[in-house]
């Protein structure tokens, strides 16, 4: 067989980057620079993926997953044995006493709404213990006549973060009696803070627990999935909860969230998202069993290819001068990269550039909209095949100072790559940016 040159493959891809979207030579030579300084980064996210891959098809196995199971329902979706088995799946994945992974979940916020307010009862209190939570949780949490924690007298307390990292100080001086749920978000979420890996959220619930061992640690698992090698049910949480149209879903659930922990607040968040009483064999599964399982059988590969995405953006970004959380060589517990990019204008170009190489809409021009749950003017670059999908590359941001993108998902390593050269390449057109 005949050897072919190894770079006779990266001429052609010169080619088509040049012509095809218009990204100088300059840019290419800087992209493979970074690509021979990432390859032991790379590599270790690789043995990442295989453990969880493998952890993924041992539960599948421990289930006895069959073809049948893939059917859907209808109705009230009584004996639908497929749905009981995927969570049967989620529920050994996570190492919980049980999991409730349903299509009418609509996002990673109304999963955790549906834990917020199916655990908690009036007079009881709620403590945030990394400061303010994402942007969308702020109208669940203190909105006027909207069926928020507010609304049904549901007291609400957060323990300011210190250098961006949980105090724990001030979680000492906020928790009391009637702190019934301490809230622990994994990822950044729209701030520049660490996002929390599964060790330091092991420390925080041990804290949490000496001080009230009775109080119920809830952890945001949001963009967080099978990043590392264990969930938070592993070290200590009593109920974490998340999106399939981030991380678990691995880019072809439709739609759909989990919730996974101790058997009572799952039948508790159970009651919340259909009606006080019902058991939880009813609830059909239409046109979801297939997709919802082979996404999570996919989940930890498409993770792996985020997480590639995310080193390689960190680090050319850092290259090119931006500010860039995590740096490319720090240990990531979620799947989002925050880049400041200084102004509106550059955050503006920056997010229309990673547009143009989107498989879906590429000719559609992103404009900052005043999106629902946000206090601020949001722009969001795109073109998935899922609406809202976050394990689908995507680069958003709330148009305010810092101006910071936030990056993430990225069903391929290649396409987040070509992404980000085009957003750079529209940068520099724009006269937003000189790498001379």
């Amino acid at each position: 067989m005949k050897k072919v040159r190894a770079n006779v493959f990266d001429e052609d891809i010169d080619r088509i980057a040049i012509t095809d979207y218009g990204i100088s030579l300059d840019i290419i030579n800087k992209s493979r620079k970074v690509m021979e300084e990432i390859q032991s980064i790379l590599k270790y996210i690789e043995n990442v993926v295989e453990f969880n891959q493998v952890k993924i098809l041992t539960a599948m196995k421990q289930s006895c997953l069959s073809d049948y199971h893939l059917m859907d329902s209808t109705g009230y979706g009584y004996n639908d044995t497929g749905r009981e088995t995927i969570e049967e799946v989620y529920k050994n994945v996570f190492k919980a006493e049980d999991a409730l992974v349903r299509p009418q979940i609509v996002s990673g916020t109304h999963s955790i709404t549906l834990c917020l307010l199916g655990v908690l009862k009036p007079g009881d209190e709620l403590l945030s213990a990394t400061g303010t939570p994402y942007d969308t949780l702020k109208s669940v949490i203190w909105g006027d006549n909207c069926g928020s924690l507010k609304d049904y007298d549901i007291k609400y307390r957060e323990a300011s973060l210190l250098d961006g990292k949980p105090d724990f100080k001030a979680i000492k001086e906020n928790i009391n009696n009637n702190t019934k749920m301490v809230l622990i978000q994994r990822s950044r979420g729209y701030s520049l803070r660490p996002s929390l890996s599964i060790t330091d959220i092991q420390k925080l619930i041990k804290y949490i627990k000496s001080l009230k061992n009775d109080v119920i640690c809830f952890v945001d698992n949001c963009y967080g999935e099978f990043v590392e090698t264990k969930e938070p049910i592993e070290v200590g949480a009593d109920l974490c909860a998340g999106s399939l149209i981030k991380n678990p879903g691995g880019g072809i659930a439709p739609t759909g969230g989990y919730i996974a922990g101790k058997s009572e607040l799952v039948k508790k968040c159970f009651y919340r998202l259909t009606a006080p009483g019902l058991d939880k064999n009813c609830g059909p599964s239409i046109f979801s069993n297939r997709l919802i399982a082979q996404g999570l059988f996919y989940a930890p590969n498409i993770v792996g290819e985020a997480l590639k995405g995310a080193i390689f953006t960190a680090k050319i970004m850092e290259e090119l001068g931006f500010e860039v959380y995590p740096r490319y060589n720090e240990r990531r517990s979620d799947i989002v990269t925050a880049v400041i990019l200084r102004n509106k204008d550059t955050l503006i170009n920056f997010c229309r550039g990673i547009q143009k190489v989107g498989p879906i809409d590429s000719h559609v021009q992103p404009e900052p909209w005043a999106m629902p749950g946000y206090d601020h003017q949001v722009i969001m670059a795109g073109g998935s095949f899922i609406q809202g999908s976050s394990i689908e590359f995507s680069a958003d941001a709330p148009i305010r100072e810092p101006y910071a993108a936030y990056i993430q998902g990225g069903l391929s390593f290649y396409h987040v790559k070509l992404g980000i050269l085009s957003g750079i390449q529209t940068l520099i057109d724009s006269g937003n940016l000189d790498i001379k």
